[in-house]
């Protein structure tokens, strides 16, 4: 018995030193031919993501049981190959694996932290990733992280994200709202400010400028006609529009007050754009899909007939050269 134990204890000290040994990480594109500035869709689910917690309907059931890597909650990555480097959108609860995704096609480390950070606000799915960069994970030195007014107050001013901040983990950068940022030799973001819950901070969504192509984002949003902007007009001003389709419809939203969640509705925003020619239809991609959405299912009912529509559902992996 004796000697077992200390085989044993000899295994889980090899085991240990094999483990913390540094190992060559750098992963080479998947595809040589890519170039420029491209936009990869790193994720499409609403915040609290799929399956949903303490969620027991048939839309979950099967989720629990089967894991499916595609559910990430809401993000895209925008990767410069000419200058090395990447940009991350919101910081979401899968941000550890959207970083390793977004480096794997850039051809980087997965050690490298992306050379940007941009959130749109302090909903829990698009900000709290950034617990990643602390000492508890990464330790992160000085990411860049772009955010709005509030949005820096907020995190300047509340634990623990404030320590973050102490620690030098990040680098906040005050947005201005309907102000060009260029962040790099190809790349330009805008912030136009958009209304929803501001509990703590503004909203904002992101036109990103890149080399060949203008993109919309607007993962989260209250009903269209609360907006003093036309949504129409913005989509006409860009090539590609990712835009806020938490619930597909009201059935979804049986057991909540919709005043407290006013997104609109996927067939609501299809009726808005209904007399879209089909080459600006083609713009639009559906994204930010509660764990309810029937659009999750490419099988459904509900997918088929946005496809049938003209419109399109945001697809993780999927890429884009702008």
């Amino acid at each position: 018995m004796k000697n077992g134990l200390i085989w044993f204890a000899l295994f889980l000290l090899v085991g240990c030193q094999v483990a913390t040994e540094p190992i060559d990480e750098h992963v080479e594109k998947t595809d040589t031919t890519l170039s420029g500035v491209q936009l990869v869709v790193l994720g499409t689910v609403q915040d609290g993501g799929a399956p949903h917690i303490g969620c027991v309907k048939s839309c979950c059931a099967k989720r629990w049981l089967q894991a499916n890597d595609s559910l990430k909650v809401v993000s895209l990555g925008v990767i410069d190959y000419e200058q090395d480097e990447v940009y991350v959108f919101e910081a979401t609860p899968d941000f550890g694996e959207q970083v390793a995704m977004v480096n794997r096609k850039a051809g980087r480390k997965n050690s490298k932290m992306p050379d940007g950070i941009f959130i749109t606000h302090a909903h829990i799915g698009h900000y709290t990733g950034l617990m990643f960069l602390g000492r508890e994970a990464k330790g992160a030195k000085n990411v860049p992280v772009y955010v709005m007014p509030k949005m820096q107050d907020f995190l300047s001013s509340n634990g623990p994200w404030d320590q973050l901040v102490a620690l030098e983990n990040i680098q906040l950068h005050a947005l201005q709202q309907d102000t060009a940022h260029r962040i790099s030799e190809n790349i330009s973001v805008l912030s136009v400010q958009v209304p929803h819950r501001d509990e703590y901070s503004e909203t904002v969504g992101f036109i990103i400028q890149g080399k060949k192509k203008k993109v919309l984002f607007i993962p989260d949003i209250d009903k269209w006609s609360k907006w003093e902007e036309d949504i129409i007009q913005m989509i006409a001003q860009v090539d590609v529009a990712y835009l806020d389709a938490t619930f597909f419809d009201a059935k979804e939203i049986n057991n909540r007050d919709i005043a407290e969640i006013p997104h609109p509705f996927v067939i609501e925003s299809m009726d808005l754009f209904k007399n879209l020619p089909q080459q600006e239809k083609d713009k639009i991609y559906f994204i930010h899909l509660n764990h309810t959405n029937p659009l999750l299912d490419k099988k459904s009912g509900a997918y088929q007939e946005v496809e049938r529509n003209g419109f399109h559902v945001a697809e993780f992996g999927s890429m884009l050269e702008i």
